[in-house]
């Protein structure tokens, strides 16, 4: 049986083919979901721990089925040894995670290396009364592990990497805006999809996708053999820059693949 994470070239080129989308409900991001929402529930419980007069402590991780809009995904919960803990981001007994709360986990990754901007948007991720010790804790824990995923290595070589926009409308200082978090999806030689980066920014352009790929560069990407981009000369000729051997293709978008 075929791996939830491995690639089938042949048939995505029948997908293609047919116009069927190539990510259908597997969720690509579902795993980057998974990690912070598991860090933050994590921090909430040291949070909780740390303030408490009587010797708490941690107990194992509980386990069940969460719905998200890109997929499906098992949630670890810390439990404590006296069950006084209550996680305030997913609840004991919470088996959907909100949207609004989804779409900021995946702009958090692209929000850069800024603290105060991590920080208001986890405190809007929340949007209830919670100390701020606890907001601490869980700005400062989901910050270590937005910035470990952003700067991990790279494979030196993928066969085909997407690069395009998921727009999301999102609230910022008290008003609904729409933000576009560039996403660039490849394949690696194993067939196995990989999110290589999230890119948050305004506007598209030359300076911004220089960025981007100098970013891919210096964690390691030598070499893309077909880019499936949307078209935009500035980032055609970036790409051909920092690879010169690669082909383009339009034939699918990670925008058209979400369903």
């Amino acid at each position: 049986m075929q791996e939830d994470n491995e690639f089938d070239f042949q048939q995505a080129l029948k997908d293609i083919q047919a116009g069927k989308p190539l990510l259908g409900k597997e969720g690509f991001l579902t795993p980057l979901i998974k990690k912070l929402t598991e860090a933050a529930l994590e921090a909430e419980l040291g949070s909780h721990l740390g303030q408490e007069i009587a010797a708490n402590r941690r107990n194992g991780k509980g386990a069940k089925t969460i719905k998200s809009l890109n997929g499906n995904f098992e949630l670890r919960t810390p439990r404590d040894r006296d069950g006084t803990f209550s996680p305030q981001l997913v609840k004991k007994h919470q088996t959907t995670l909100n949207d609004e709360i989804e779409k900021k986990i995946i702009a958090l990754y692209g929000l850069g290396m800024s603290y105060k901007d991590i920080s208001s948007h986890i405190e809007e991720m929340y949007g209830i009364e919670i100390s701020t010790g606890t907001l601490s804790a869980v700005t400062d824990k989901i910050i270590h592990t937005v910035k470990e995923w952003q700067a991990r290595p790279l494979e030196s070589l993928y066969p085909i990497v997407w690069l395009d926009a998921i727009h999301y409308k999102i609230r910022e200082n008290g008003k609904v805006v729409s933000k576009a978090v560039y996403t660039i999806l490849g394949v690696n030689l194993e067939g196995k999809k990989e999110v290589l980066g999230l890119y948050l920014s305004e506007h598209e352009g030359a300076n911004f996708w220089l960025q981007v790929l100098t970013d891919l560069s210096n964690r390691g990407v030598k070499d893309i053999l077909i880019a499936c981009v949307d078209g935009l000369k500035a980032s055609l000729r970036l790409l051909r820059l920092f690879f010169p051997r690669l082909r383009f293709s339009s034939a699918l978008s990670i925008r058209s693949a979400i369903p």
